[in-house]
């Protein structure tokens, strides 16, 4: 659906190809208009009356961009209030128009700061969660209906399909949204089973509320194995996603979730691999602010010194007791709580960040005409208890000396270092002996995988001289592995009886990659073509970059390009020579032999692709997975032609390199640059070292020794990179 751009500002060539997404952070203009007057009257209806009916808003103006005819209906539990003027919404901008979205969304929910003095809970709670699992993306919103200003809401991404398609590269897998229905169901009597198995699946309508078009029967066998046969959970369950969720929420003390004592407030989502994964939502009451469960009354103590493995006896909470059940899985949580509370408590992350959240909001929130605490009450509840809600410091600065008493965090986990393969590079369709130095050990497993949809297949690693591992009892351990054509992502886990480790730490949502590749292989992709590089007709259509590694021209005549490994002869290269060291362009539009140049029969897909490079005999030579695709960005090899794909800006036909040296897609969990894009002050948090800026040409624009903000309003507008040691992030001073 077109959308109608009212504020001139966002006209602007920068925008155009760098434009700001509506969850950066930042705080979003959002203003509502009904045609009628009583429109609260009549969400209110909606809202008692359980219809899930929404009201059709004439417009709604998004930082000056219009979708008319938009479905409003409230939303809440205890958030909600008749009484209030500012109630939480859900937004549907595609009600009425099919395909209407702001930036892909087509729904957007807004909370209203119910019992979060400090209204930060929500958006730093999922800008943390997001390091280590998928969640939502949160900003903050001022909302105006009708022209009166109604105050500020946190603005939260909604868990749908699209948000599944994003983290999961699928849209109509079996998806539940966990809670109590209250829905009265024939011969279901009895205490409500949440995570309970029932052999009448009827019954899951009390505590499921189901999200996609699936029928019961596959959450049903989900249960069943993790009641009756906890063994084989791994089938059926992403086991890693559910762990670094239940330790985030018991480190945060966020118990509005599957670690409750009756476990609410989640989703599960049922991806291409057959697993269920736990998915977070509503952290509006983390932070100690949700106390169902504890004893009562509950105090600051109760909350600092919540036992870590919270709910591991309670019969009522199948998910907590079953995994807590299992010492290995207990040793992995740990691990990834130690993570968390290393990289974003003991070094204060937090806290910094949630004063430079309040920072950012200081003024809306002092203009709130409806806001639920005062001004004084919003700047005092990040240190201190106010309104009996524990100050977020007041909580985790004892909660973090606590935790480092416990023997689960002094005691010595394994260390793994000196990771390596053999050979060092990889020819496709081979083996390849995957080690790593682990001291303090006695168990260690190696997970790969050679796709983002995959699963990470799970193997044990041996120090015994048979498994490419060196000589038996030398502290390497290794695994063999057989590789298709595709690079391979993998990590490392080790334990010993007390504790264990990962590598990378946040595995498995980070990982290890090693290249799998010949002499000519695919060097770069572009599926988001929208205004980078134009074909010699003019168009701006997808793009495959090969390159020839080797000292010698290569004809390709009878060489394949598909993007279906079920079709891998979809497309044949006719009459194209690559040079040695040589660039060759492939457009994916269409057009085939009716355009100049090398044109395929199809197009690639910008959420999710494989595309695959076959020689005459039928051998796949190389092969390349992506998701998410970024407009105008290209997937490249870096080093150019023999390293790991990553995403960064396009060297169309040329080396692959990053911009002056520069990575400007680098995200680093540890260093955040906002609000971006500005126009006055960026304030920066994580960087442990010296911040250096950087212009479009490589010219140092700024540098200086612990810097927290930069004054850019004299610099001129256009886009710059901020550097500190490895990260490097890109903003844009308009």
């Amino acid at each position: 659906m077109r959308k109608i751009l009212l504020c001139a500002v966002l006209i602007g060539s920068h925008l155009s190809s760098f434009s700001q997404d509506v969850f950066d952070i930042g705080v979003r203009n959002i203003d509502i208009y009904f045609s009628q007057n009583n429109w609260d009257d009549s969400l209110d209806i909606y809202y008692a009356n359980g219809l899930n009916e929404r009201l059709v808003a004439d417009s709604i103006v998004i930082d000056g961009i219009m979708d008319p005819n938009v479905g409003i209906k409230y939303k809440g539990n205890s958030s909600y209030n008749v009484a209030n003027v500012k109630n939480p919404m859900n937004i549907k901008l595609d009600h009425v128009n099919n395909g209407q979205s702001i930036d892909g969304y087509n729904v957007i929910k807004l909370s209203n700061g119910f019992r979060d003095p400090s209204f930060v809970r929500e958006v730093l709670s999922y800008e943390m969660a997001r390091e280590y699992m998928p969640s939502p993306k949160a900003t903050y919103s001022r909302v105006s209906v009708n022209g009166t200003l109604i105050g500020l809401y946190t603005c939260v991404q909604s868990i749908d399909d699209d948000f599944t398609n994003e983290n999961f590269y699928e849209r109509k897998g079996p998806f539940f949204k966990v809670d109590n229905t209250g829905i009265s169901i024939p011969g279901c009597f009895g205490p409500l089973g949440i995570l309970e198995y029932y052999s009448d699946t009827n019954c899951y309508q009390r505590a499921y509320e189901m999200e996609s078009t699936e029928d019961w029967t596959e959450l049903g066998n989900f249960l069943d194995t993790l009641n009756n046969h906890f063994t084989e959970i791994e089938n059926v369950m992403d086991i890693d996603r559910t762990l670094w969720m239940m330790a985030f929420e018991n480190l945060i003390i966020g118990l509005d979730g599957p670690i409750n004592s009756i476990p609410h407030n989640f989703y599960l989502f049922k991806d291409n691999n057959g697993r269920f994964s736990t998915l977070l939502w509503d952290m509006n009451m983390a932070f100690g602010t949700f106390t169902n469960g504890l004893p009562n009354p509950v105090t600051n103590i109760d909350l600092q010194e919540l036992d870590i493995f919270h709910e591991s006896t309670n019969s009522q909470n199948k998910l907590t007791t079953q995994i807590f059940s299992s010492d290995r899985y207990k040793r992995m949580y740990v691990a990834h709580m130690r993570t968390i509370l290393n990289e974003q408590f003991i070094n204060n992350n937090y806290s910094t960040r949630a004063s430079q959240l309040q920072q950012l909001i200081d003024s809306d929130v002092n203009t709130d005409p409806n806001t639920f605490y005062s001004y004084t009450e919003f700047t005092d509840n990040a240190t201190t208890s106010v309104a009996n809600i524990i100050g977020i410091s007041e909580l985790m600065n004892a909660r973090v000396s606590h935790l480092q008493t416990l023997s689960d965090f002094t005691v010595t986990p394994p260390t793994i270092t000196s990771i390596s393969t053999n050979p060092v590079n990889v020819l496709p369709h081979s083996d390849v002996s995957i080690t790593a130095a682990i001291s303090n050990s006695n168990y260690a497993y190696l997970g790969y995988r050679y796709t983002f949809a995959d699963k990470f297949e799970k193997i044990q690693m041996y120090d015994d001289g048979m498994h490419g591992d060196g000589t038996a009892g030398d502290g390497i351990y290794g695994a063999t592995i057989n590789v298709d054509a595709r690079d391979v992502q993998y990590y490392f886990y080790a334990e010993n009886t007390d504790a264990g480790i990962f590598s990378p730490k946040r595995a498995e949502k980070e990982f290890h990659q090693l290249p799998v590749l010949g002499g000519l292989v695919i060097n770069e992709i572009m599926a988001g073509n929208v205004n980078a590089v134009a074909d010699q007709n003019g168009e701006y259509d997808d793009w495959v970059e090969l390159y020839n590694g080797n000292n010698f021209n290569l004809n390709l005549n009878g060489y394949y390009l598909s993007d279906n490994e079920n079709d891998l002869t979809k497309w044949t290269f006719s009459n194209a020579i690559i040079p040695a060291y040589g660039y060759l362009i492939v457009w994916c539009d269409t057009a085939g032999n009716s355009q100049s140049g090398l044109h395929t029969t199809y197009r690639l897909s910008a959420d999710q692709e494989e595309v695959y490079l076959t020689d005459p005999t039928g051998l796949v030579v190389d092969a390349v997975h992506y998701v998410n695709m970024i407009n105008d960005k290209g997937f490249a090899r870096v080093p150019n032609g023999t390293g790991a794909m990553q995403y960064q800006s396009h060297t169309y036909n040329a080396i692959n390199q990053n911009v002056a040296g520069l990575s400007d897609l680098s995200v680093s969990g540890k260093m955040r640059v906002y609000p971006n894009p500005s126009n006055n002050r960026i304030y920066i948090l994580g960087a442990t070292k010296s911040v250096s800026v950087y212009n479009m040409m490589g010219q140092e624009v700024f540098s200086k020794l612990e810097v927290k903000s930069i004054d850019i309003s004299e610099w001129k507008n256009g886009i710059y990179f901020v550097k500190s040691g490895e990260f490097v992030i890109k903003i844009i001073k308009q």
